[in-house]
């Protein structure tokens, strides 16, 4: 912002208790105000621009209001005419009034690698002071806005990732001997063991009859079905909540659901053992429906926070992918913290981590992790409902502006068919998401059986244990790059998917090589791929599918795609699960591998990077396609950069693209917008227009409005206050 502009905002911001622009705005008119905003006028032709008035809008020299110009306004005082030039070209995107994607490409390096400094250096600034003040309020602030959106995330890391950790210490729980051998005498041994398998840890001869398994083999394997169908029904229903009812509706549901469910899977019982893993399973189901939920709601909380159109601010377009992807992210804490506990709980009850188990030590160390998260997400609930600001009103405003009460299905409608593509980017990029990530499972148990052939359930505990603390780096390393406008969402996705790709084809085609136990070195290599895959699952699509799936769709529907989405994505899951059970270990690296070329491919052809777009820009653009007239749009969010390569080479939507009459349509937006705002002199929320409600909740409109509360909380009645991150990020 210029320093006259700045002046001139800093003294009505800050000073003026006049509204702005009103005694200019009234001596224009005769002090009388239009009441009613004007239609936003039809833009002239383009086609006698030159390249250099296309991408360079000057929009103090555009909008001169001519009477005879079809963009003909009311005229705005001069100083809010600059002040609202600053809003259409916010330096973070634009440089000397250029969109940078627009740029030269040395231009936009050092544009980029400039803004990039910067931001590093006022944040550790930014941090520096808070530390000064309070040592921990840099992680108060931490924890109050990602931890505390991540906390879903957190959970469900938490309880089904148990799933997989519980069955080999089930497995391996008996009544002991005196020499503390397998007796075969416990029910969790004889349900959780096939005959073979007790045979072999009762050392008993092949030949030999053995003890039968007393559990349904079905209803074993029905755990982790019916675990991943209840994700995909609260994936899909919670995301149509979510977009129905509202946000809050949609997170405080999932958190008493998966109460509901922790509380189940602590006190699980049965009339028989097998009564007893039936319940087990329908537990999980039950918790699986919350689970499910989380994937939408987290994405969307985290993405949208309390922003509107006119008050689009730096931190949305410069940090929203960080946002969420710190959000997420706790998921891999969850597993962490799990896995963990679930090793203290067994050091306690039973002292040691050797096999076997007691029947008591079991049942401590599995129902004390439950009933924990339980607790906690009871505690979740409660916050959800009285602590947690929402953005409600986006979504409510949304609606409005394309006048569409209850569930927007004329926008999901259209969305299948003008963004068809971008569903296949989210839907098939997920499903091999989900495919690799098991795939990396099942390398997993391979790798440990090859390293420690005689090793008991603790050691896949504790490689484990490794295999997440490797993948959290990964994590957190997709956060820190996912906003870069170099590197950003697709590529990050892409190279990710590349890599693992290959990585997954070395331990294919050199698999009888890799597996030689007689070939350390070789085991080592094994080792090495296995680990890195993991760190680039984190550091790519499992972080950047849950982030986009969201992202590329409008926020009326927004919940409900990336529902489809993450639903599809547990289809790819569960697919694996099923298959793997009818071939053997190397057939199932030869299948998991081919998804990670699926997943590339899907995602360079029809994924678009929203790396730096406005999103506000998107809703923009998505009334354009409501009302039938999208070519008449020519705002950024129609950018190549922003738009898959199938958008660009087979839709061609990039060809309306023009900034300066994007700039022209924008300003005649604001004028009609200020002028019916003053003119109302109504500034109580029934009293206003949905463009007039979110203009005055903006920085400068906040200058018209009379009541406090209405433009501190973004133009709704909320008495709750943002947190202390969120203040950082205003001060960055």
């Amino acid at each position: 912002m210029s320093g006259a502009n700045q002046e001139y905002a800093d003294h009505y911001i800050h000073h003026s208790t006049e509204p702005l622009g009103l005694r200019d705005a009234q001596a224009a008119d005769g002090g009388a105000m239009p009441n009613e905003p004007a239609s936003v006028p039809t833009e002239p032709s383009n086609t006698n621009m030159s390249d250099l008035t296309r991408y360079n809008p000057d929009a103090t020299e555009m909008y001169k209001g001519d009477m005879n110009s079809p963009y003909d306004a009311p005229a705005m005082p001069s100083e809010a005419e600059s002040a609202f030039n600053d809003i259409l070209f916010p330096p973070d995107s634009y440089y000397h009034g250029t969109y940078w994607a627009d740029l030269p490409l040395g231009e936009r390096a050092k544009f980029i690698n400039r803004q990039t400094g910067q931001i590093l250096k006022d944040e550790l600034i930014a941090v520096g002071r808070m530390f000064k003040r309070d040592p921990f309020s840099p992680i108060s602030a931490y924890f109050s806005t990602y931890v505390v959106n991540g906390m879903g995330m957190f959970v469900e890391g938490y309880t089904l990732f148990s799933v997989g950790n519980l069955k080999p210490m089930f497995a391996n729980t008996d009544v002991p001997k005196a020499d503390n051998s397998f007796s075969g005498q416990s029910q969790f041994f004889r349900c959780w063991n096939s005959s073979d398998d007790m045979k072999k840890k009762l050392n008993i001869p092949k030949e030999q009859s053995g003890p039968e398994r007393i559990c349904d083999k079905q209803w074993l394997n029905a755990i982790d079905y019916l675990e991943i169908v209840g994700i995909i029904v609260g994936q899909i229903l919670v995301g149509i909540e979510g977009d129905w009812v509202g946000r809050k509706f949609g997170m405080v549901q999932d958190a008493l659901v998966m109460t509901l469910g922790s509380v189940m899977l602590t006190c699980m019982w049965g009339t028989s053992f097998n009564g007893w893993v039936i319940c087990y399973a329908w537990s999980l189901f039950i918790y699986g429906i919350g689970v499910g939920g989380e994937y939408p709601m987290t994405s969307t909380r985290a993405m949208e926070g309390n922003s509107n159109r006119y008050a689009s601010t730096t931190g949305d377009r410069l940090h929203r992918g960080r946002n969420v992807l710190l959000a997420f992210l706790m998921q891999g804490w969850g597993q962490f913290v799990n896995q963990v506990l679930l090793i203290l709980l067994l050091l306690i009850f039973h002292s040691s981590l050797n096999a076997p188990i007691s029947p008591v030590a079991a049942q401590y160390t599995f129902r004390v992790s439950f009933g924990i998260i339980a607790a906690f997400t009871l505690y979740l609930a409660y916050y959800r409902y009285y602590k947690i600001q929402y953005a409600e009103g986006a979504l409510r405003d949304a609606k409005a502006r394309l006048n569409t009460s209850g569930y927007d299905a004329r926008s999901l409608a259209l969305a299948l068919t003008h963004y068809w593509h971008r569903l296949i980017a989210s839907t098939v990029g997920w499903f091999a998401n989900d495919f690799f990530f098991y795939g990396n499972k099942i390398f997993s148990g391979q790798f440990i059986k090859i390293i420690n052939p005689g090793g008991t359930f603790t050691t896949t505990w504790l490689y484990n244990l490794i295999n997440v603390g490797v993948q959290l780096p990964g994590y957190y390393l997709a956060a820190l790059l996912v906003d870069n406008k170099f590197y950003g969402r697709k590529w990050m996705q892409a190279i990710s998917f590349m890599a693992t790709f290959a990585l997954f084809c070395g331990a294919t085609f050199a698999f009888n090589k890799l597996t030689d136990k007689n070939d350390m070195p070789r085991v080592k290599a094994f080792q090495f791929i296995f680990f890195f895959s993991s760190f680039w699952n984190q550091f790519g699509y499992n972080s950047t599918t849950f982030l986009v799936a969201a992202e590329i769709f409008p926020a009326s529907i927004r919940a409900t795609c990336h529902g489809v989405g993450a639903a599809s994505g547990k289809l790819g899951a569960l697919l694996p699960t099923i298959i793997y059970h009818y071939v053997g270990d190397h057939a199932k690296f030869y299948i998991v591998t081919w998804f990670g070329l699926a997943g590339l491919f899907v995602t360079l052809l029809f994924l678009p990077d929203t790396t730096g777009l406005d999103l506000r820009e998107q809703e923009r653009y998505w009334e354009y396609v409501m009302n039938g007239n999208a070519q008449d749009y020519h705002g950024v969010a129609i950018h190549p950069r922003h738009l898959s390569l199938f958008e660009r080479v087979v839709l061609k939507r990039h060809l309306p693209y023009n900034p300066q009459l994007d700039a022209q349509q924008k300003m005649a937006e604001f004028r009609t917008v200020f002028h019916s705002t003053v003119g109302s002199g109504h500034y109580g929320e029934e009293d206003l227009t949905v463009q007039q409600r979110e203009f005055l909740s903006s920085e400068l409109g906040s200058k018209f409005s009379k009541d406090p509360k209405f433009v501190q909380n973004g133009g709704h009645f909320n008495d709750l206050h943002d947190s202390k991150l969120e203040t950082l990020e205003k001060q960055l």
